[in-house]
């Protein structure tokens, strides 16, 4: 995934729009999209602000939320198949 474009570069972008200059204008020398900069001004006038969105869940939960427990349980069922854990654990295998 990308990072994020600089707060900066979104304050200057809003802020040139503000002055009056044309959107294709600020986008062609900020070399951003005109849909970028929709979504940030857009942002502005919701929230007041066009930070970036911050600490967001990234990807799928974790399965196993109690470690100890897991911990425990592998040394247990260490000799055993990822897929006989998994029935032992209670949670059928994704690719079963």
């Amino acid at each position: 995934m990308s990072a994020p474009y600089s707060y900066d570069l979104r304050r200057k972008a809003i802020d040139a729009v503000k002055r009056g200059e044309r959107k294709t204008a600020v986008c062609k020398t900020l070399h951003i999209s005109r849909n970028t900069l929709d979504l940030w001004l857009k942002r502005e006038q919701a929230t007041g602000d066009c930070r970036a969105i911050t600490h967001y869940q990234q990807g799928n939960r974790h399965k196993i939320t109690d470690w100890p427990r897991f911990r425990a349980f592998v040394q247990a069922h260490g000799d055993k198949t990822q897929g006989q854990m998994a029935k032992l654990w209670g949670v059928m295998p994704t690719y079963a």
